[in-house]
């Protein structure tokens, strides 16, 4: 029995962020420029709090400056709206990203709205979603673009292949769909409530699994050859009180059908981070309206 290649996000990020640490050097050594990634972390999320622990260290290994902005739990709107204000007018900040989820008491929309386009390395701002809509040149979601770097990657030219997205948020399978129509694909949003699920998956070339729904697809689903990109990050229950890891597609059956997939954990997960990286040296880079070998286009 044929076992799928394994998409190894651990080595691509790894990879990635050591030809992003060469552009910010490029930056500094030639044009005195270091990117500044700011993050604003308000409560004490524990997930979050690691997350963001992330960050900083790999924006630190990476060269650029980290500014961390953690606040308390009850901290007012127009307090955060202030404190983004304030990073919008710093010079020193090229990239602005606030962690997710917020405090119930704050419109995460209004807070998003806040941050200027320019300077939106998470890609949520809707003048920046509109230009990935348009075909323009704003700034894309950290996720979605590292899944179509891996796929790229791995398969080269996407023209004409079929693409299933399976689900249809705003962070990643509303402009994972995007991306993959720039690319020529020929690409179908599916959800919930999509007739025949199983089918419209075994129809694609490409599968990306957005769902939030532990092992959801199987691998009846998956098309002989298929690449498979599993998004979804779920902590399960084992015996014992332990727990783990799983994505949104059932591994162990699609493995032996798929053509390529990628894991989880190690799969998705650390090219969120490289290409939040990447977005900021992007960012740096055309606020000062530098030229960076390969930074507006695949670093």
């Amino acid at each position: 029995m044929t076992e799928a290649k394994l998409i190894d996000g651990n080595v691509f990020s790894a990879n990635l962020r050591d030809r992003i640490t060469q552009r910010v050097a490029f930056l500094r050594d030639h044009h005195h420029v270091t990117p500044g990634l700011a993050v604003v972390l308000v409560g004490e999320d524990p997930a979050s709090q690691v997350y963001v622990r992330m960050k900083h260290k790999r924006t630190v290994e990476c060269g650029m400056r980290s500014f961390e902005h953690k606040m308390a739990a009850d901290i007012t709107e127009h307090e955060l709206l202030t404190l983004i204000a304030g990073l919008n007018d710093d010079a020193e900040v090229h990239g602005i990203l606030v962690q997710l989820p917020l405090p119930k008491h704050i419109d995460a929309q209004k807070v998003i709205e806040a941050i200027r386009p320019d300077k939106d390395v998470d890609g949520f701002h809707p003048w920046n979603v509109g230009m990935l809509a348009s075909g323009g040149e704003g700034m894309v979601p950290c996720t979605p673009l590292g899944c179509l770097m891996m796929l790229k990657d791995h398969l080269g030219d996407l023209t004409g292949l079929n693409a299933v997205v399976l689900g249809r948020s705003n962070i990643v399978g509303k402009p994972m769909a995007l991306l993959l129509i720039k690319e020529s694909c020929t690409v179908t949003v599916a959800h919930s409530k999509t007739r025949d699920l199983p089918a419209v998956v075994r129809a694609a070339d490409i599968v990306v699994a957005a769902v939030g729904r532990p092992l959801m697809v199987k691998g009846d689903w998956i098309k002989p050859g298929a690449t498979v990109i599993d998004v979804g990050i779920n902590r399960v229950d084992l015996e014992g009180g332990k727990t783990k890891l799983v994505g949104d597609v059932d591994f162990e059956s699609a493995r032996t059908v798929a053509g390529a997939i990628t894991p989880v954990p190690g799969g998705v997960g650390p090219m969120t981070i490289a290409c939040l990286l990447r977005n900021a040296l992007v960012a740096a880079a055309r606020l000062h309206r530098l030229h960076v070998p390969e930074a507006e286009g695949k670093v």
